[in-house]
């Protein structure tokens, strides 16, 4: 079994929003198709650009899999190189994505709790929306805590995804 079959149904970060906030087409990928398999395209400079969480993704596998554009095709997390170069053992990177995911719905839990409650978001997008926003002093101790909360959880998961799964 490859790093992949063992890692990538279990992870999905690059597909539910955590790692990404959208992914640009390439050349040679084939817009209207995508469209048709269910991706949302936006214009994003001179190029196009679909949207994370991707729409395709179902939680565990990517239904247009032999299909998905080439960013897809190609990209492989730093926890999926390490694995395949012998670096890292697939139990020990199969920690590693349970610990993120552990973080990540921390995170999410805390941003329900501040009303970012939007699950289409990409999960930075969440964020920011969620650290713009005013506090409401008028809410006691936890409401006036909460914000410190979500950014320390925040900051904790990008140090998790920037030291196992971007590099």
């Amino acid at each position: 079994m490859n790093g992949i079959d063992q890692l990538c149904p279990k992870c999905g970060l690059c597909c539910n929003g955590v790692l990404f906030a959208d992914v640009e087409l390439r050349k040679g990928d084939d817009a209207q198709r995508l469209a048709e398999l269910g991706l949302s395209l936006e214009k994003k400079g001179h190029k196009k650009a679909f949207a994370q969480p991707c729409a395709c993704f179902d939680r565990t596998l990517c239904r247009i899999y032999s299909e998905r554009p080439k960013r897809c095709r190609t990209f492989e997390c730093g926890l999926l190189k390490r694995v395949q170069s012998g670096e890292l053992d697939a139990d020990a990177a199969l920690k590693l994505i349970a610990q993120a995911k552990r973080q990540v719905e921390k995170v999410c839990k805390l941003l329900r709790h501040v009303g970012s409650d939007d699950e289409r978001l990409a999960l930075s997008q969440r964020y920011r929306r969620a650290m713009g926003e005013p506090v409401d002093l008028s809410g006691g101790k936890a409401s006036v805590e909460l914000p410190g909360k979500l950014m320390t959880a925040y900051r904790d998961l990008m140090q998790t995804l920037q030291g196992g799964f971007l590099t």
